[in-house]
């Protein structure tokens, strides 16, 4: 199973796209809203995929990538900004192309 990390500052965005991904059998996201829960959660679990809503101040931003990359090199980062479940899924799979998981 893909365990994908989802980081969002709006707590209704943030249920709405978890509750996306789930529908996915495949996929299993954990959704936060801090930089501080982010870190807890990513050092602790195995995540394949970050995926960074809106609303995530730029020096925010930096910090988790740089932090996430420097605990897993190859994790894969994603924006996403809206647009529905299609994009959403179209984006995470885009993201996994290619990717050896497990």
């Amino acid at each position: 199973m893909i365990q994908i990390l989802t980081i969002g500052r709006h707590p209704e965005i943030l249920q709405t796209v978890v509750r996306l991904v789930n529908n996915n059998p495949d996929w299993h996201c954990t959704g936060v809203m801090s930089d501080e829960d982010a870190m807890a959660a990513f050092t602790s679990q195995a995540f394949d995929l970050v995926l960074l809503g809106g609303g995530i101040e730029k020096q925010s931003e930096e910090k988790l990538c740089n932090a996430f990359k420097a605990h897993k090199p190859g994790i894969i980062i994603l924006q996403h900004y809206g647009g529905g479940s299609g994009l959403l899924a179209a984006e995470i799979y885009e993201g996994l192309r290619g990717v050896k998981l497990g």
